[in-house]
């Protein structure tokens, strides 16, 4: 009853800032990571986000895949109901579903490589069914990288795929345009919009081949996955506030905001007509943004240019205000950000090993975000250290985190 009470308030924009869960309710946080050497293997560590917990910011254990690192990246966004969350080694083309019903005894489930003529798995988005619904970035087989660079050429489309809690294939569909032949479309992200039977799908690549004429999004018909369009997004005053859009999220007014690597933000309307349209509004500084997160009606940004983030107040989501910025360190690479609805917490990492995970608190009334000081490691310091230790699952070394996601 108070679990549903607090998010609720949350959802409603009511939920203070200071923690109010009864100690031992058993919150966690799941953080997929890996050997930024490549000689360890992919992981998920398991550490206390119980604000109430004497253990708050504290690693519990540890689970370790078959897979030596090469590129640990997505997981989901947000828990599953079911439990099993998925993962993926993006550079290595292998992706996880870990069982985490039991969340101190973490264990993976299955993986899989290729699926239904499609490799390079990238976001995953659950399905009104509790099926994943998950982009592949290219046609074919794929071919594990060491790096970007790997994948310059192979492919120009990709597709979607639903898969199930067992990792099996329940459909699938190609991404390539007939309308836009050669045209470099590799899916990234999604938002699933039920409502309106609509999935809107970004198209950039984790390459940087075909980055410059990524600028594009499409829309499927969610009940049976086809392709209605590939429409070009709003350049803005800069002509690059297109570049590379990446994370789609639904916001509070039943638009979809984009964020592009290039730090532009689009908001898509119309997606239920046969003219959608995207509009530029609002420009991030510097050049290089990463996952952003929609709490209520405040939308937090990683900026990278400013080593932070970047709130905007999106409750009229056609002309956003900046509510808010937080400077970690002007060299923090701000870069993943997920939102715990029990907590009104942020995570953020930012994918470089041996890096410092931090909770941020976001502020329902002013949207104002700060550091979460009560959360902190064995070191004593706020935020969680991914150097150099030996972890719950018998590796030695430095961490580097990316995905990570608060239990339900």
């Amino acid at each position: 009853m108070l679990r549903s009470l607090l998010m609720m308030m949350a959802m409603l924009g009511l939920a203070a800032a200071a923690p109010v869960r009864a100690a031992g309710s058993g919150h966690y946080l799941f953080v997929f990571s890996g050997d930024q050497a490549g000689k360890g293997k992919d992981y998920l560590a398991v550490i206390d986000a119980d604000p109430a917990s004497p253990g708050y910011g504290r690693l519990l254990t540890s689970a370790a895949t078959d897979q030596t690192s090469v590129r640990p990246h997505h997981t989901e966004y947000e828990m599953p109901a079911s439990g099993m969350l998925f993962a993926n080694d993006h550079d290595a083309n292998r992706s996880f579903i870990f069982d985490l019903r039991d969340p101190l005894h973490p264990r993976v489930e299955t993986s899989f490589t290729d699926m239904a003529g499609f490799s390079m798995a990238h976001s995953f988005v659950r399905l009104p069914n509790g099926h994943v619904l998950a982009s592949f970035q290219q046609a074919g087989s794929g071919v594990a990288m060491a790096g970007m660079p790997g994948m310059m050429g192979h492919a120009k489309s990709g597709g979607l795929v639903e898969i199930d809690d067992a990792g099996k294939v329940v459909r699938a569909v190609a991404n390539a345009d007939p309308a836009h032949p050669g045209m470099p479309v590799l899916p990234y992200s999604l938002a699933v919009l039920p409502a309106i039977d609509r999935v809107l799908v970004t198209n950039s690549p984790m390459q940087r081949d075909y980055l410059l004429q990524s600028v594009t999004y499409q829309l499927f018909r969610l009940s049976d996955l086809k392709l209605l369009g590939t429409w070009p997004l709003d350049p803005g005053p800069s002509l690059s506030g297109h570049i590379g859009p990446e994370e789609a999220r639904l916001g509070p007014d039943g638009a979809v905001y984009v964020q592009t690597l290039s730090c532009g933000l689009q908001r898509v309307t119309g997606m239920d007509t046969a003219k959608p349209a995207a509009v530029l509004v609002h420009q991030f500084p510097g050049s290089y943004c990463g996952v952003p997160t929609i709490a209520g009606h405040y939308l937090v940004q990683s900026v990278e240019g400013i080593g932070g983030f970047i709130v905007l107040d999106i409750a009229n989501g056609a002309k956003p205000v900046e509510a808010s910025r937080l400077v970690i360190d002007p060299g923090f690479r701000s870069h993943w950000t997920a939102w715990d609805r029990a907590t009104n917490r942020v995570v953020v990492t930012s994918g470089k090993a041996g890096d410092r995970m931090y909770l941020l608190m976001l502020d329902p009334k002013t949207g104002s975000l700060t550091i979460d000081q009560t959360f902190r490691g064995e070191d004593g310091k706020p935020g969680f250290s991914f150097a150099t230790r030996t972890w719950p699952h018998g590796w030695t070394g430095e961490g580097k985190p990316h995905g990570a996601v608060f239990s339900r």
